[in-house]
């Protein structure tokens, strides 16, 4: 069965944000009272699994190999079926 998981990467509390803090700068600029931005990378997959429960656990290992880094990311995974 083909499944869709969405990966949000954040960055972990106490790890600096330049993207985000640019943003809050530039809207401030604009005339924006911006309290925070914070910045995140979205992923979209598709992949092939036998259940839900082998989706979410090849998609967890993509994010611990390769999508993120554990020392300064969180990441969610939000999984449902494909096409």
């Amino acid at each position: 069965m083909q499944y869709q998981a969405t990966v949000t990467i954040e960055q972990k509390a106490g790890i600096l944000d330049p993207e985000g803090t640019t943003a809050k700068r530039a809207l401030g600029h604009l005339g924006y009272e911006v309290c925070s931005v914070k910045t995140a990378k979205l992923y979209e997959i598709v992949l092939e699994a036998e259940s839900a429960e082998i989706a979410e656990k090849k998609v967890d290992e993509m994010c611990q190999k390769l999508i993120a880094n554990p020392i300064i990311h969180n990441y969610t995974i939000e999984l449902r079926n494909g096409k």
